[in-house]
């Protein structure tokens, strides 16, 4: 099982992450996109990552933005998995 990191690993993840901040014990990031149809796009894009990660976040959906939160429950936190994937998603897209 992963191991949930410390404030200190997380607080310098997110100085180089920009868009994505901590809320609790979750990593969360709205991206926008020009129309609802990109958006859906974006969504299938995670979810393939997602199923090879075996790491699935919370996606909420809103006509152009798409909410993500990344969480690592069986670690009752954040943990290098979470980090991993979110680096995955900004590399997924162009939207921030």
């Amino acid at each position: 099982m992963p191991e949930k990191l410390n404030t200190q690993s997380i607080q310098g993840w997110l100085k180089n992450r920009p868009g994505w901040s901590r809320k609790s014990n979750a990593l969360t990031k709205e991206y926008r996109f020009t129309s609802f149809r990109d958006s859906i796009v974006f969504v299938n894009r995670i979810a393939g990552l997602a199923d090879v990660a075996d790491h699935h976040p919370d996606i909420d959906v809103r006509y152009d933005r798409v909410l993500i939160t990344l969480s690592t429950h069986s670690a009752g936190g954040i943990t290098e998995k979470d980090l991993k994937l979110a680096e995955q998603l900004d590399h997924s897209t162009s939207a921030g």
